[in-house]
């Protein structure tokens, strides 16, 4: 049942059909246009055959126009297959120069990797110490032994920053397993895991099931993390099932975090696992200065909720050309919404839980069970009009506060109920817009 749910990848064990490509011939066509003038750069500046499709999106034209010149002779019909190759990792690339607290680490699971038996190493570190760069040692002894490695990572968006961290390694990326995929893209990645062709997978909690063809080390990164327990259907941690995993495979795991998991501390504890520790920050860099506000001090009006010292702080931040994040475990506008003639909150119709409101959305939200509908003008209960008003902070709320407050900025959202904030498609583009000092 497990794998029923968490491997369904239709046809994955038919292979693909190849595609139809095309690629410059000798020939010129009769009648030259601009449209197919591009069309024929585009395909004598790339080597490898391309797709009706692809040539039209780089080209900006009609599918019409390519098929047109291959009608005509000026392009060539081939075949080629439906997916390009997986990129493999190098492992002669120039390498980060370890502390020596880090390298002292990555001998150990380098040596853990070249026993080829089943063990469990807690790799803790303070943030910043360099834990990804110790286990990426262990993942290129695993390759170089010719086996594949698995990183397990809690969340979708840390795929994104992970995934230029290796590239930069590696000289590449790693193939990627997760919830957004195309159908066609699992079915590929799926095929490639089984045939050995993927190396290196990076991914949520349902790569573990995934049919490696031979599996030699298994990374899960921020261990303690919440997200790798599946919470529908059939109840598991990812974690744990990692770790039964390599016990059946008789290959070593490494558990990561700079705050590892009670479970995970009493395995140390009591012999089960092995643990490594790196206690200071990779060079030198220090630990940030954390500051406790009394907000009973603040005596904030009502609509409220930023410090008169947090918000001279971000000031001061802005002024040096800094950026500022703000965090708050709390999604929408706000977490309760009540009506100030009757007292009445809304709550949601299916379960007990309270709606919270999601103003720049218009609606209201049961975070619990997923229902969701306009907001209402009036109170359920009373039929008062305008009287419904919002109560506590969620990210918008905290948002347009800062737009009042600073005015000369506009501020980002990053949270799964706002991927459009200003224009950006997706949470990777919010990442790597702050990440360009875009935000």
């Amino acid at each position: 049942a497990v794998l029923r749910m968490a491997m369904r990848v239709p046809a994955a064990l038919t292979p693909p059909t190849p595609v139809t490509a095309f690629r410059a011939s000798h020939n010129l066509p009769a009648r030259m246009t601009a449209a197919r003038q591009r069309v024929l750069d585009v395909v004598q500046a790339t080597e490898a055959p391309l797709t009706a499709a692809e040539i039209a999106r780089k080209a900006q034209v009609s599918n019409a126009v390519v098929r047109g010149l291959a009608d005509s002779g000026a392009l060539t019909r081939v075949t080629r297959p439906r997916h390009a190759p997986v990129p493999q990792p190098a492992l002669d690339t120039e390498t980060v120069t370890l502390s020596p607290d880090q390298q002292t680490a990555a001998d150990s699971l380098r040596a853990s990797v070249a026993e080829a038996a089943f063990s469990v190493t807690l790799l803790e570190g303070v943030t910043g110490s360099g834990k990804t760069e110790v286990y990426f040692d262990a993942i290129a002894e695993t390759l170089r032994r010719g086996q594949q490695a698995l990183i397990l990572l809690p969340e979708i968006a840390l795929t994104v920053q992970f995934l230029s961290r290796f590239e930069a390694r590696f000289g590449c990326q790693p193939a990627a397993w997760h919830s957004e995929l195309s159908p066609p893209r699992r079915q590929h990645i799926w095929r490639a895991v089984a045939e050995g062709e993927v190396r290196v997978l990076v991914g949520a909690r349902s790569a573990l099931f995934l049919p490696f063809a031979e599996l030699g080390l298994i990374v899960v990164d921020e261990e303690h993390d919440p997200a790798f327990k599946q919470e529908e259907g059939v109840i598991y941690h990812a974690r744990d099932m990692a770790v039964v995993r390599a016990s059946l495979g008789e290959f070593p795991i490494v558990l990561a975090s700079a705050t590892p998991s009670l479970e995970t501390r009493v395995n140390v504890e009591s012999g089960r696992y092995r643990t490594i520790s790196l206690s200071r920050r990779h060079g030198g860099a220090q630990l940030p200065t954390i500051e406790a506000v009394d907000m009973r001090a603040a005596a904030l009006p009502a609509d409220r909720w930023l410090s008169p010292r947090l918000v001279t702080a971000m000031r001061d931040s802005l002024a040096r050309g800094e950026q500022v994040l703000l965090f708050l475990n709390r999604r929408g506008y706000a977490p309760l919404t009540l009506c100030r003639a009757c007292g009445h909150r809304l709550a949601c119709p299916q379960c007990s839980a309270w709606l919270v409101e999601h103003r720049f959305q218009g609606r209201v939200q049961c975070h619990h069970c997923g229902f969701e509908t306009a907001k209402p003008e009036s109170c359920p209960a009373c039929g008062e009009e305008d009287r419904l008003v919002p109560c506590g902070p969620g990210v918008e709320r905290l948002a347009e506060e800062v737009a009042l407050l600073l005015p000369d900025i506009t501020p980002a959202i990053l949270s799964g109920d706002n991927p459009r904030e200003r224009g950006l498609s997706s949470v990777r583009d919010t990442i790597d817009a702050f990440g360009r000092g875009e935000i």
